[in-house]
């Protein structure tokens, strides 16, 4: 018999974790489902990450982590910034699900990684900040607001495919999408001549 090897068996835990809960939400998820999937003990899933809405803040968190490793947090490079952006989410759509059973199931009080999260959010205003002291973004535009509305321009439809899809038509080519999506963001954000 081989030995056991706990990292091995905690990242399938994870990524059967991910794909239970973007499935079916922390109500919905199953342990069980989960365990087997990663062919892991349910106990030591218990052991590992504490009960279920712990383990799904875990994967929340870890799942924002690794997009954080993927994406650009420098905004003066707007194209890229989109892109990869828009990149991951259509690579990984596990994630905007996942945001979608937070806000559904925990609401804004529970959410996961609060502090780190806000921090994270903090870096990324900031790089809005400098990149309006550059003149590449309008400096009258408040920097939280111009992120959410990048992030809003960027996740919803591929948050809420069934709505794209309604307004757009089910045959929309994405790359149309994702060049429209551009053209706006610049539109906004561009500086006054």
């Amino acid at each position: 018999m081989a030995p056991r090897d706990p990292e091995a068996t905690k990242a399938r835990i994870f990524d059967a974790a991910t794909a239970e809960f973007a499935q079916y939400g922390i109500a919905g998820a199953r342990v069980d489902r989960i365990a087997r999937q990663a062919q892991a003990n349910k106990q030591l899933i218990y052991a590992y990450f504490g009960d279920k809405q712990q383990l799904f803040h875990r994967v929340l968190e870890r799942t924002m982590l690794i997009l954080a490793e993927a994406v650009t947090d420098n905004i003066e490079d707007l194209d890229t910034w989109i892109d990869q952006h828009i990149d991951y989410h259509r690579a990984h759509p596990e994630l905007l699900r996942l945001l979608q059973w937070e806000a559904l199931e925990l609401g804004p009080d529970h959410a996961t990684a609060g502090e780190l999260r806000a921090g994270r959010y903090a870096a990324k205003r900031d790089s809005i900040v400098a990149a309006q002291h550059k003149g590449l973004i309008r400096p009258d535009m408040p920097p939280g607001y111009v992120l959410n509305a990048l992030m809003s321009l960027i996740n919803h439809p591929l948050a809420v495919p069934q709505v794209r899809d309604f307004v757009l038509g089910p045959d929309a080519d994405p790359e149309e999408l994702r060049t429209w999506v551009k053209d706006s963001i610049r539109r906004i954000l561009a500086p006054p001549p």
